[in-house]
């Protein structure tokens, strides 16, 4: 059977839910961490939105008397500040302010990095505020030369404003996070033995309690329905837009919202082993995963860091030589080091990734590892397994054929009406086509079941049986020929024939097979049109494979392919040349997964903390499919617009901030160059946000 579990693989497939957290851990606590969490990237480790914020209106209030005082700018502007003892050393005093108060973040980050031995943006930033410091100091202490106190304070200050919109943007990118923690509710009302509820936390409950969930309320924990009507959102969690209808046997997920009825649910994932816990696992975990394009963008900074300090050092040589003041020498240098900074690389592929990741989550795609969104742009073939994924998993009806003077709707009516008490594979397939149809299935009488050959009963006074050939030859009852031929075509596609028998007339045939998902074509058809190959991968037989390929337009097909063989099928694709996917349930496919270039996981709603792929389809559409390759094209593109972007002007920035147009009067101070150091910030920052834009 092509879905046993005899054939998982313990060693690949581990269930984040089941094995590393216990089941005292709650997914409040999973909440609260998202609540507080205070990290961007690795490059802010422990700082916050909120420190930059304060830190820069603090220091803005702190520049301004040291513009306002400063002698330089007072003869720019042509007025002169109020005159009183001390206050000619207020641009120092409060220059001195801003360096401690305000640079203190960039000094401790510098001291970090080069403890690392990782020197980049912090270190840069360091470097030039304690050049200018210094200088100024000793200039104000009695060394010749013009002090840098209010370039200093404004360098500061605008570095400070840069980073407050750069964690904003993250900080926005990862929202999905925390709004997935806010989907969970804090109380919930459990249903004591006497049928009386109790409000009680969240954390409470245990796997068998049994809750109420009220209209318009959030479920409060996974669980199945005992009894009780009504209709659940669960976009937040599934990206399914159409409420889903929920009746007893049916499973909820923690943090969707009921509809109008209420619901009686008993509790069977509580904590961090519910799917919301494992959805905000799986999306930290990508937010956090490194890709090829952060190790590049990472060693560009590293290299750029180099760069500038090289620059730095070189434009103190060359004016020096040249016989240039020392203050203006100094300026160049600073200016030189905080224009070369690489904060606009450092931020060009974290917040891609953090947006990216966001759209994906938001739309049931889960990224578990960014490698495998970043290698699906590279992607020449798809491989799908066929049941539970191409198709329902379930038998249907999928084709008919009536005597004639007979209508369609009425044979599968009647059918479903004599199979409805039969809990055999076939029966409900019968039974389930005629309800997903909007047919009034009615009540039989004197059902019967005839073992080997099918079932008869009483139906609105009409005596009728179903069965398969077998019961037509216990009757010795020869169908007309249409249908007879229609049975013939049925069995070439390795599809069941089924018939509908009144007294001695056969009325129908029906066509039972495992049902393609009606999303199926349509994946296929968006596959080609990003020019890769379909491949389906199944152990059903030859025909009822090709039958399936041949509807759904696949351009490969390996049937009757062993669990443990389906890796060497995948392998001998690779062995082509071609990048591959594969698509699967993640149990029995998951040696396949982990071989395939790209693993795609079946999440099945609730199910998402599959192990084995790099990428779980909560919803279980194969539609998700394409719509992954088309985002890693779309985050690709802004990765590298990004790294262009950020890199690329320090090739014309470093040399005009280090004077090399200064003979023409073009003299950019640190101010300056720390404004189009920001400016490039943004620009890198708004163009990522762009990517909620894209199609996909």
């Amino acid at each position: 059977m092509e879905h046993s579990h005899e054939h998982r693989d313990e060693g690949v497939l581990r269930r984040a839910t089941a094995e590393e957290h216990g089941p005292e851990a709650e997914a409040v606590d999973v909440a609260r961490r998202a609540r507080s969490s205070d990290v961007g990237h690795d490059k802010h480790a422990g700082h916050s939105v909120e420190m930059f914020r304060d830190r820069f209106w603090i220091s803005l209030a702190l520049t301004i008397p040291a513009l306002i005082w400063d002698p330089m700018i007072q003869d720019w502007f042509g007025y002169r500040a109020p005159v009183f003892p001390g206050s000619r050393s207020i641009p120092a005093v409060f220059g001195t302010a801003v360096f401690i108060y305000g640079g203190r973040v960039f000094l401790e980050g510098a001291v970090r990095e080069l403890a690392d031995r990782l020197p980049g943006m912090m270190t840069l930033i360091g470097l030039a505020i304690s050049v200018a410091f210094i200088y100024s100091a000793a200039v104000t202490l009695g060394l010749p030369g013009h002090p840098l106190w209010w370039e200093l304070a404004t360098l500061v200050t605008i570095m400070l404003l840069g980073h407050w919109i750069e964690m904003r943007s993250i900080f926005q990118a990862q929202g999905a996070l925390k709004e997935l923690a806010k989907l969970l509710p804090d109380r919930a009302l459990k249903i004591t033995d006497s049928e009386h509820t109790e409000e009680v936390a969240v954390d409470e409950l245990r796997n068998g309690d049994l809750v109420l969930i009220r209209p318009g309320a959030s479920v409060p924990a996974d669980g199945v329905v005992r009894s009780g009507k009504s209709s659940v959102n669960e976009a937040m969690i599934t990206g399914e837009s159409r409420l889903l209808d929920k009746s007893q046997g049916d499973r909820v997920i923690a943090g969707t919202v009921n509809g109008q009825g209420s619901l009686r649910v008993e509790v069977t994932g509580t904590g961090e082993k519910t799917a919301l816990a494992g959805i905000m696992r799986i999306v930290e975990q990508a937010q956090h995963s490194r890709s090829r394009a952060q190790a590049l963008a990472d060693r560009a900074a590293f290299l750029l860091t180099l760069v500038a300090i090289g620059a730095g050092g070189l434009t103190l040589i060359a004016w020096s030589v040249l016989g240039a003041p020392l203050d203006f020498t100094i300026t160049r240098v600073v200016t030189v080091l905080v224009i070369a900074c690489p904060h606009a690389l450092g931020l060009a592929v974290p917040l891609v990734i953090a947006i990216s990741t966001t759209i994906g989550a938001q739309s049931g795609l889960l990224v578990r590892d960014r490698r495998g969104l970043e290698e699906a742009r590279y992607l020449d073939a798809v491989v799908f397994d066929k049941t539970g994924t191409l198709t329902l998993a379930e038998h249907r009806v999928v084709d008919m054929m009536t005597a004639s003077g007979v209508e369609r709707d009425e044979v599968l009516r009647l059918s479903a009406a004599v199979e409805r008490d039969s809990e055999h594979p076939i029966a409900q397939a019968l039974f389930k086509s005629a309800q997903e149809r909007g047919l009034p299935v009615p009540h039989a009488e004197s059902f019967q079941a005839v073992p080997g050959h099918g079932v008869q009963a009483r139906v609105e006074g009409r005596k009728l049986k179903v069965g398969g050939p077998a019961l037509l030859s216990r009757l010795k009852i020869t169908p007309p020929a249409e249908l007879a031929a229609a049975a013939e075509r049925f069995g070439e596609k390795g599809q069941a024939a089924i018939y509908l028998i009144e007294t001695d007339h056969v009325l129908a045939t029906f066509a039972v097979a495992d049902a393609i998902r009606p999303e199926s074509a349509e994946a296929v058809r968006r596959l080609h049109e990003e020019g890769i190959e379909v491949v389906m991968l199944t152990g059903d037989s030859e025909a009822v494979a090709r039958s399936v390929a041949r509807d759904l337009g696949i351009d490969t097909v390996f049937a009757q392919v062993l669990p443990e063989d389906k890796a060497k099928k995948i392998e001998e694709l690779q062995a082509e040349g071609k990048r591959v996917a594969m698509v699967g349930d993640g149990v029995n496919d998951a040696p396949a997964l982990v071989t395939a270039d790209i693993g795609i996981a079946i999440g099945a709603g609730t199910d998402v903390a599959v192990e084995a792929g790099d990428v779980v389809l909560v919803r279980s559409d194969p539609r998700d499919v394409p719509r992954i390759v088309r985002l890693s094209r779309a985050s690709y593109r802004k990765m590298l617009q990004n790294l262009w972007w950020a890199a690329g002007y320090n090739i014309f920035a470093i040399p005009l901030a280090a004077g090399v147009l200064a003979w023409a009067g073009v003299i950019l101070t640190p101010a300056v160059g720390a404004i189009l150091m920001s400016a490039s910030t943004v620009v890198v920052a708004i163009n990522a946000q762009l990517l909620r834009r894209a199609e996909i």
